[in-house]
C-alpha cells in the first residue's frame, strides 16, 4: 500500500520589501522523518524479527526506493533478491503510519545484528555519521571499480546540469532540496529524484534502479545538484557507479575515496567547463 507523497507544503508568511509588507503563502519543501525498519531472521533463532535500522529527514515521496537505497549503498543488502517485501507499518499512531517503512529480508539472508546495534541515525545535512577512515567502508564490501567503461564525452558533462534541473520540480517551486539522478553514457535520464537530504535524494534513485527490471546497469553517471561529499562516494562505489559528476565542489575526504576506488569524480560541473578531481581516462574531452 502506497502513502501520500506530498513534498511540498503550504505555509502563510509575512514578506518585506521596498513594496512594504506583504502577506501571503509560501512554498516550503516537506520534511519528516522515516524510520527504517527490517524484518530478518537471525541465526539459531526460528522465527523473524524486527530491528530499527535507521531514523533519517526525508521528504515523502518514494520512500519504498529511500529504504531499499539506503539498505543496499550501507552494504546491509547485497541486491534486489535480498528483497521479499516493502510495506508501511499502518498500525499504531496514526499520524505516523507513512513514516516507518518496513523491508521484509529474504529467509536466507543474514544480517550482522551487532554491527545494527549501533543504528545508523541520519540527519537531512550531514548524511551517515561515524565513518572515519577509509579502511572502515572497505568492510562493507566497497571494492575498486574497474576502469574498462566506455568513455562519456565533455559535452555531455557540460549539459548533465541542465538536464538534471528539468527532473528538480520540487527545487523549482521550494528552493530547499536537492536533486540527484541516474544517466547513461548517452545522456538518456534513467531514473531521478529530489530530498531534503543529499544522501536521501542519492537512495531514491539508486533504490529505484535496485527494485527495477533494468537494474543498476544503466546508470553509469551520478548526478548530484550540491556538492560531492564522501557519502554520496561511498554510496556510488556500493552502487558499482563509475562516474559522479556534482554541480558543486567535492571535499578532500570525497577525492581520496574517488582515487582509492576508482571512480570518475567530476565537480564545477556546467555549461562553461568542469573540473576533473578523479578518473580522467573515463572522459573523452575532444580536441
Amino acid at each position: 500500500m502506497k502513502g501520500p507523497s506530498r513534498a511540498i507544503g503550504r505555509l502563510p508568511i509575512a514578506r518585506w520589501s521596498d513594496a512594504g509588507l506583504v502577506r501571503g503563502r509560501d512554498s516550503l519543501v516537506i520534511e519528516e522523518p522515516m524510520e527504517i525498519r527490517v524484518r530478518h531472521r537471525s541465526d539459531g533463532v526460528a522465527s523473524p524479527s524486527v530491528q530499527t535500522i535507521a531514523v533519517t529527514m526525508r521528504t515523502p515521496g518514494h520512500d519504498f526506493e529511500l529504504a531499499a537505497g539506503f539498505l543496499f549503498t550501507e552494504g546491509i543488502i547485497r541486491g534486489r533478491e535480498s528483497i521479499t517485501e516493502i510495506t508501511y507499518c499502518t498500525s499504531g499512531d496514526s499520524v505516523q503510519q507513512y513514516n516507518v517503512v518496513e523491508v521484509r529480508l529474504a529467509s536466507d539472508v543474514r544480517i550482522d545484528v551487532d554491527r545494527l546495534t549501533r543504528h545508523f541515525y541520519a540527519t537531512s545535512s550531514c548524511g551517515i555519521c561515524g565513518k572515519a577512515s577509509l579502511d572502515a567502508i572497505e568492510v562493507l564490501g566497497c571494492e575498486i571499480l574497474s576502469g574498462d567503461d566506455p568513455q562519456v564525452s565533455g559535452d555531455l558533462l557540460r549539459s548533465i546540469p541542465d538536464r538534471l534541473r528539468e527532473h528538480q520540480s520540487v527545487f523549482q517551486s521550494t528552493g530547499g532540496c536537492h536533486g540527484a539522478a541516474l544517466f547513461d553514457v548517452e545522456g538518456t535520464c534513467a531514473g531521478a529524484a529530489e530530498d531534503v537530504g543529499r544522501h536521501n535524494a542519492v537512495d531514491k534513485v539508486v533504490g529505484r534502479a535496485l527494485l527495477s527490471e533494468g537494474g543498476l546497469g544503466q546508470g553509469r553517471i551520478l548526478a548530484i545538484s550540491g556538492r560531492g561529499s564522501f557519502e554520496i562516494m561511498q554510496k556510488a562505489v556500493m552502487a558499482r557507479i563509475p562516474i559522479v559528476v556534482a554541480v558543486g565542489a567535492p571535499s578532500t575526504l570525497a577525492v581520496e575515496f574517488a582515487q582509492r576506488f576508482g571512480v570518475t569524480l567530476v565537480g564545477f560541473a556546467g555549461p562553461a567547463g568542469y573540473n576533473v578531481y578523479s578518473g580522467p581516462e573515463r572522459i573523452d574531452a575532444g580536441p
